[in-house]
C-alpha cells in the first residue's frame, strides 16, 4: 500500500491578524511572528549587531522592572512613539554594534510583542522581517514542521507590509510545504505584485502614513530591505536569541 505520509509535506498557513491567531493549531507549529515595521526588524538588527538577548514584554511596566533585574535597555513604543517611562525607541536603526553589543534589550511594542505573547503555546517561536528573510526561510526549510506566518497587523486589523512579508516567504519555501491556505495565496500574490518597489506598496498603508508623521523614513527604508540583519530571532525562556 502506498504510505502518503511517508511524502507528505508540512502544512504552511498564514494568519493576516492576531485575531485569527485562535482559529489555528499552533501547539504542533513554528509560528513566525511578523511586525515589519518595526518590533521585529528591530529585534533582527539588535540580535544581528550582537545583542546578547531581547525580551520582549507585554507592558512598560514590565519592560521597566525586568530591565531593572538583567541590568537591560529598556525599549519600545506605543503608537509609534517612545512610550513614557522608556530610554529607548522602536527604531532598529537606534541599535548599531557599538551600542548594543552584549546588551541585553528589553522591549515592548504596540503590536509585536502583544502577538509573541498570544503565542506562547507554539512548539516554536522565531520572529522574521524583512532584514532577515533569508534567514528565516532557511531555517523553516530546514526543520520540516508545520508553519503559520503570524502578521502582528496594526490592533488585530490586517495590513499591508506584514502580509507583503508573509507572502515573500511563501514564494520562497512554497515547494517545501503543503500550501492549502487561501490567506497564503492572496499573501504570496500581494508581494508578487509588487517585489520589484516594496516601499511604493506600503506608501499607501496606514501604518506607514502614521510613521511617516515622525519622521522614520530611514526606518522604513531599513525595514524593507532585505538580509540587512542576517540574524535568527529563536524565543527560549522569556527570550529572544540569536540562533545563527
Amino acid at each position: 500500500m502506498f504510505d502518503y505520509a511517508s511524502t507528505s509535506k508540512p502544512k504552511l498557513e498564514v494568519c493576516p491578524s492576531p485575531a485569527l491567531l485562535p482559529l489555528y493549531n499552533i501547539e504542533e507549529s513554528i509560528v513566525v511572528i511578523i511586525d515589519v515595521l518595526r518590533a521585529t526588524s528591530t529585534i533582527a538588527a539588535a540580535l544581528y549587531n550582537g545583542a546578547s538577548a531581547v525580551y520582549p514584554v507585554a507592558t512598560v511596566e514590565n519592560c521597566v522592572a525586568l530591565s531593572r533585574e538583567k541590568n537591560g535597555i529598556t525599549a519600545g513604543e506605543r503608537d509609534g512613539r517612545i512610550a513614557p517611562g522608556l530610554d529607548h525607541g522602536n527604531s532598529p536603526l537606534e541599535y548599531p554594534k557599538e551600542f548594543i553589543e552584549d546588551q541585553v534589550l528589553v522591549l515592548t511594542t504596540t503590536n509585536g510583542t502583544r502577538l509573541l505573547h498570544k503565542s506562547l503555546g507554539a512548539q516554536t517561536i522565531i520572529t522574521g522581517s524583512f532584514p532577515n528573510i533569508s534567514a528565516v526561510c532557511t531555517y523553516l526549510i530546514q526543520q520540516d514542521k508545520p508553519v503559520l506566518l503570524a502578521c502582528a497587523g496594526w490592533r488585530d486589523r490586517v495590513n499591508v507590509e506584514d502580509t507583503l512579508f508573509a507572502g515573500a516567504v511563501v514564494d520562497r519555501v512554497k515547494e517545501c510545504f503543503d500550501v492549502n491556505c487561501d490567506a497564503c495565496t492572496m499573501a504570496e500574490s500581494l508581494y508578487l505584485q509588487h517585489e520589484s518597489n516594496l516601499i511604493k506598496a506600503v506608501e499607501q498603508s496606514s501604518h506607514y502614513k502614521r510613521l511617516a508623521c515622525l519622521g522614520v523614513n530611514k526606518d522604513i527604508e531599513y525595514c524593507l530591505s532585505s538580509d540587512v540583519a542576517a540574524a535568527l530571532p529563536l524565543y527560549r525562556e522569556g527570550k529572544l536569541i540569536n540562533y545563527l
